[in-house]
């Protein structure tokens, strides 16, 4: 499978590692050739130091090829702005994004686009723990 991820902070360099790990061919974008240092040295897939708002680093990245999208920089904004160009432009079959503030969800509900945020998560395993 061909997963492109956005966004190397904690987040999205555990998951390349992970996926690469799993023998998926990943691809990392991120706009800090530093945040590159997150990964191990066991990562087997490419790193590509840009903007993945810009067209021409995602062509670069073969965003046209790729079967899952996820993204996790640490701006909703430029989340939302990915996952509409991934989504209705290069019409990638799964699109994923990482929603800092749940209160954004709305943005995602026309997209096909499949949100994680991780405050819901938190807040429904608390509460699952607290009320059952």
């Amino acid at each position: 499978m061909y997963v492109l991820v956005m966004g190397c902070g904690r987040s999205g360099s555990y998951l390349a590692n992970q996926l690469s790990k799993s023998g998926e061919d990943v691809v990392v974008i991120d706009k800090s050739s530093t945040s590159f240092k997150r990964l191990s040295a066991e990562f087997t897939g490419f790193t590509i130091n840009g903007d993945a708002t810009e067209i021409e680093i995602l062509k670069s990245a073969k965003i046209d090829k790729a079967d899952v999208v996820v993204i996790t920089t640490n701006d909703d904004n430029v989340n939302a702005m990915i996952a509409q160009i991934a989504s209705e432009l290069y019409k990638v079959p799964k699109v994923m994004v990482r929603l800092l503030d749940p209160e954004k969800e709305v943005i995602y509900k026309d997209l096909n686009v499949i949100t994680m945020s991780p405050t819901n998560l938190l807040v429904d395993k608390f509460k699952k723990e607290i009320i059952g």
